[in-house]
């Protein structure tokens, strides 16, 4: 197992850069939540969010969705269809709660590399890993938007509740496509929103209290407070669908998991 370590950091920038400024379009702006600005401001934006909450993010977490957030991520883990002696990216892992999943699923003679592009998450990450005596997890410090693996290394790659903090989610999925191997699957976990009015309404209802227990709990607000805005502009089921095979994936699938609340799609190379 490597300690956390810092990957083609400067292809890392240019590629985040470039693909920022492509889902930029001519306004030159990308979401940070509800507010518009600049790829290289939402960049700075989201890596001081999670440098703030690292500490706190698994127990906001299990506080904010009742521990479900755990039982999501075993049926993410599941959807891979990876066997013992594969290779699997846990990607934009943060705290490493799919790859200390996955790891058993692989085995020792198989690998799970721990990606994420904010050393202080992945700080907790590679702690954690190590504390769950897990020596086929390697973690790597790596943007999602330019990784720096090479073409079709790997068997599965899963995003849980990351894609949405990506500058530019379209080139975010097709590196992920393009680091699969050939009938690899690809597993994406993210909030989404409930077709039932009811059940959007109720949810929507809970989250708007997020800022407030991260206030209580974590001593700060803002980032909770991007949390729920980032989840109401993300892209819905199909579109995000419509984007997986824009990408390159082939029999993408959806599937709403709490009501819709949470979304999980999966795709083929």
């Amino acid at each position: 197992m490597d300690a956390s370590r810092p990957v083609n950091r400067a292809a890392g920038a240019a590629g985040s850069a470039a693909g920022g400024a492509r889902a930029a379009g001519v306004a030159g702006t990308v979401d940070f939540g509800r507010l518009r600005v600049s790829p290289e401001e939402k960049s700075a934006r989201v890596e001081e969010v999670f440098r703030t909450v690292a500490g706190r993010y698994d127990a906001m977490n299990d506080l904010m969705s009742g521990g479900f957030h755990r039982i999501l991520k075993r049926v993410a883990v599941d959807s891979t269809g990876l066997r013992p002696g594969q290779r699997a990216l846990d990607l934009a892992g943060g705290t490493g709660d799919l790859s200390r999943l996955l790891a058993p699923i692989v085995g020792p003679a198989g690998a799970v590399v721990l990606c994420d592009v904010n050393a202080s998450m992945l700080a907790v990450g590679r702690d954690r890993v190590i504390d769950a005596g897990l020596a086929n997890v390697e973690t790597v410090r790596a943007d999602a938007e330019a990784l720096p693996f090479a073409t079709e290394s790997f068997d599965s790659v899963v995003i849980a509740f990351g894609l949405r903090n990506l500058t530019d989610k379209e080139r975010g999925l097709r590196e992920m496509h393009l680091v699969l191997r050939p009938g690899g699957s690809a597993v994406v976990l993210e909030f989404s929103t409930a077709r039932d009015p009811w059940i959007a309404r109720a949810s929507g209802l809970w989250q708007s209290f997020w800022p407030l227990l991260g206030r209580v709990v974590a001593g700060d607000a803002a980032p909770y407070r991007y949390l729920v805005d980032s989840i109401a502009v993300h892209p819905g089921r199909v579109v995000l669908a419509t984007m997986m095979e824009d990408a390159g994936f082939a029999d993408v699938a959806a599937d709403g998991l709490l009501g819709g609340v949470v979304a999980l799609h999966r795709g083929r190379k």
